[in-house]
């Protein structure tokens, strides 16, 4: 076989390939399924977070209370919108048995440091470096936000920015 036989074949191979690599992007971002959060009423999954002083945060640990998991990112304006209300509403129900988790999305400590700084966060605050606990939770959208009663079961899943009074009622909702 000559060499331009030979040199058409292949490249007419590395082409069929690409046309199957691009044709099978296409098709599986086309069908693509939604991944919601998690159900309501399913097991909240565990998992074990630092916060910025070092200590470890597992869900587990807080059994017999209201946790609020809330997933944000500094460069998320919803989220920067919400802060305050979270901090309010956390003062308000943390004595009557409300947990808040606050999870950011790998960001450094420098950014996260400087964020709860800007907003006097008093919540614990950790850093989901391997974005372990977002792919646990089917997290894809920011702000997202788990609550999960006493007993570890999800109640509620939200999507989006929240006000206070929304948080107040949800709160509520996960009151022990």
């Amino acid at each position: 076989m000559d060499k331009k036989k030979k040199r058409f074949y292949v490249r007419t191979l590395i082409l069929a390939i690409l046309v199957a690599a691009i044709g099978y992007t296409i098709y599986t971002t086309a069908t693509k399924d939604e991944i919601p959060l998690l159900k309501v009423g399913a097991e909240a999954p565990d998992f074990s977070l630092v916060d910025l002083d070092g200590q470890t945060h597992r869900l587990s640990d807080y059994k017999g209370k209201g946790v609020m998991l809330n997933f944000w990112g500094t460069w998320c304006k919803p989220c920067k919108k919400e802060m305050p209300a979270i901090n309010d509403q956390y003062k308000a129900f943390k004595d009557q048995g409300i947990e808040v988790i606050s999870i950011n999305q790998a960001q450094t400590v420098f950014e996260v440091e400087n964020f709860i700084s800007d907003f006097n966060l008093e919540f614990p605050v950790v850093i989901d470096k391997t974005k372990s606990v977002t792919r646990a939770y089917n997290v894809d959208k920011l702000p997202a936000s788990v609550f999960i009663d006493p007993k570890g079961k999800v109640v509620r899943v939200y999507e989006g920015e929240m006000t206070s009074e929304m948080l107040a009622e949800f709160f509520s909702d996960i009151q022990p």
